[in-house]
């Protein structure tokens, strides 16, 4: 082979080899079990740092996330029909479902797959050990994941029982 000239590569030749690389890289991912989530949209003030470790949490679990800052989470929440009484201090979107809370990454993975009739999953208040809401010492509150209907009425789609760790 003579070095001096430039290699001749078609370019349908070059665009088949980096499909393949590409497809090759989706098929290593999905085997491996890190194949990229759906983008969740997360409001969220910008003083919290527990909805940033929640953000972190999701990350970890292969979503893409974008996280906004807003002054008036009500009106987010209004607009997407999170319940009164099941609010919680930050609110994801996600293919037209509302993540309202601490929920884990795997029972929104869950929702995805399932793809029930429903607005969203709602962790209410901020409970002891749910992601993004760790503590040193490992301790978590028993806690639930609610399923909201579309008629806003809620179900136990997962619970999580309390550990004390010390």
């Amino acid at each position: 082979m003579n070095m001096s000239r430039p290699m001749n590569m078609s370019r349908r030749k070059a665009i088949t080899i980096g499909l393949s690389a590409v497809m090759a890289t989706c098929q290593v991912r999905t085997a491996l079990g890190t194949a990229t989530q759906p983008k969740v949209v997360v409001h969220k003030n910008s003083w919290c740092k527990c909805c940033e470790a929640w953000i972190d949490h999701l990350q970890g679990a292969g979503f893409e996330v974008e996280a906004i800052d807003a002054e008036n989470l009500a009106a987010v929440k209004d607009r997407l029909r999170v319940p009164q009484g099941k609010r919680a201090c930050h609110t994801g979107e996600v293919e037209n479902y509302f993540v309202e809370g601490h929920v884990p990454a795997e029972d929104l993975k869950r929702l995805l797959r399932e793809r029930p009739a429903a607005r969203g999953l709602t962790v209410p208040d901020m409970p002891q050990g749910s992601p993004g809401m760790e503590t040193p010492g490992g301790n978590v509150d028993a806690y639930d994941v609610l399923l909201v209907s579309e008629d806003g009425s809620t179900s136990v789609y997962a619970h999580y029982t309390a550990r004390n760790a010390g």
